[in-house]
């Protein structure tokens, strides 16, 4: 088991990947799960990703993740006359509903959700941001814009809100049909595009129905308001950089990413961080400095993970790509102020009998040279307030559950192996100690901490630690 890494990587698959011994070198090179993204592909790329996967796990017997990626609503205006127009600073730009093809006065705009929640003086963007406008007035089925920053304005251009909330469903009849299909699959997590409120994770939940975990994209700035709420109802968080840094101004999504990264740790939710980590990795073997240091941020952060987009999915070089956040992971964490830095950031423990366990063992592994942290977990829910406290050593994750283990592929420092044979406590210590040493995690004279509960494999149970050496 490679668990010389604490923080995770979450690849996307795509074109450049093609077969499953192309996946396989990912995860030997680091990934420890992987994205399928709806906004681009067929079902039968998808599927045929999927079981690439499956195979890889089981040649490799190590749990991966695999996550469906919900595209969301797509916002665009509409087609015009001449294909494209050139829109003049200062100019005056009616948007409404109005199918007919748009010219430089006015352009249809075929979302009455919009125009319904627009009020004066709010903002619209177009073309990720590249074009701005400003609302001057408002009529029943349209409103009146001033631009403020003119440019070419073509056919089907995406359009973002930020200053509104729509009322809208993060959930598409397109992605709907995605969902189902994703869940007959049996993707392990679903990721949730255009979340702005408590209510969108409820209606997720409610159509997910327990099949998978739910993990919601924070790409907006109503999510980003009701942060707290919002990851408190989900299973973990992702920061979608590139919608938010639209609908943000660009010099807000530093702090943004860190308070979420914070909050989410705080709650115990995993936190991925998301977009353009490596971009120029698509097209070049090496990245640029402020990429590397944009990724070594992240993981001194203390964010569970860290993703591939294109890189991986349509890039040249997805196998460097991933190669190279390996190394840059490593490097943080084996700097000599990175635990000091996550102890900083210590969450507030809640007064139960696991978060009480968890702080002990990451003061244990301050204390004592600790190879393993090893920790039964059915339902995964121990092993990831174990993560939350950031310790020094890796946690061995032993659980019955292969749903439950690729579950935690997502989690920082978590690697889980599945095992049916724990039944008592008795069984935990010598096959903790077995396993540890199988997996490569721990070596004849060095030090484990095992924890466990009783009654046993009772979710909460949590309530024994020992200390074991292996002989």
């Amino acid at each position: 088991m490679n668990a010389d890494k604490k923080v995770k990587i979450l690849a996307t698959l795509g074109p450049a990947i093609r077969d499953a011994a192309h996946i396989r070198q990912l995860v030997e090179a680091g990934v420890n799960l992987f994205r399928l993204n709806f906004s681009h592909g067929e079902h039968a790329d998808h599927a045929q990703r999927y079981q690439w996967v499956r195979e890889v796990e089981r040649e490799l017997n190590q749990p991966i993740g695999i996550l469906m990626d919900l595209q969301g609503p797509k916002l665009r205006v509409g087609r015009f006359a001449e294909g494209k127009v050139q829109l003049v600073n200062g100019q005056s730009l009616r948007l409404d509903l109005d199918a007919t093809p748009s010219d430089a006065s006015r352009v249809n705009l075929p979302h009455p959700e919009i125009i319904e929640a627009l009020q004066p003086g709010m903002s619209l963007l177009l073309d990720d941001g590249r074009l701005r406008l400003k609302v001057t007035a408002k009529q029943n089925d349209a409103v009146i814009t001033e631009v403020i920053a003119g440019g070419e304005l073509s056919d089907r251009k995406g359009v973002n809100v930020p200053e509104a909330v729509l009322q809208l469903s993060p959930l598409t009849e397109k992605d709907r049909r995605d969902l189902t299909f994703g869940l007959e699959l049996g993707v392990d997590w679903v990721a949730l595009s255009f979340v702005q409120r408590p209510e969108d994770i409820v209606e997720a939940r409610e159509l997910i129905g327990g099949k998978a975990f739910l993990m919601a994209k924070i790409e907006k700035p109503s999510a980003v308001a009701h942060l707290e709420e919002i990851a408190k109802l989900c299973d973990a968080i992702m920061v979608a950089r590139g919608d938010l840094g639209v609908e943000v101004p660009a010099e807000n999504v530093p702090r943004i990413q860190k308070d979420i990264v914070r909050t989410c740790r705080q709650l115990g939710r995993p936190v991925v961080v998301a977009t353009q980590m490596l971009e120029s990795m698509r097209f070049s073997p090496a990245p640029t400095r402020a990429e590397v240091t944009d990724v070594a941020n992240a993981v001194a952060e203390g964010a569970d993970a860290v993703m591939l987009s294109a890189e991986t999915a349509s890039g040249d070089y997805p196998l460097e790509t991933v190669q190279m956040m390996s190394k840059i992971i490593r490097q943080v964490e084996n700097g000599p102020d990175y635990q000091s830095q996550l102890d900083v950031g210590r969450p507030q423990a809640e007064a139960t009998a696991s978060d009480a366990i968890s702080c002990a063992i990451r003061r244990i592994s301050s204390i004592l040279p600790v190879a393993a942290l090893v920790n039964y977990s059915e339902s995964g829910a121990s092993s990831l307030r174990a993560s939350r406290e950031r310790p020094k050593a890796p946690i061995l994750s032993l659980t019955p559950s292969l749903t439950t283990a690729r579950r935690l592929t997502v989690a920082w420092g978590i690697y889980s192996v599945v095992n049916e044979r724990l039944r008592k406590v008795e069984e935990v210590t010598s096959t903790a100690l077995e396993i540890a040493q199988a997996q490569g995690m721990a070596k004849r004279g060095e030090t484990v901490v095992i924890t466990a509960g009783e009654p046993f494999g009772q979710p909460g149970s949590t309530n024994s630690l020992r200390i074991e050496t292996l002989h």
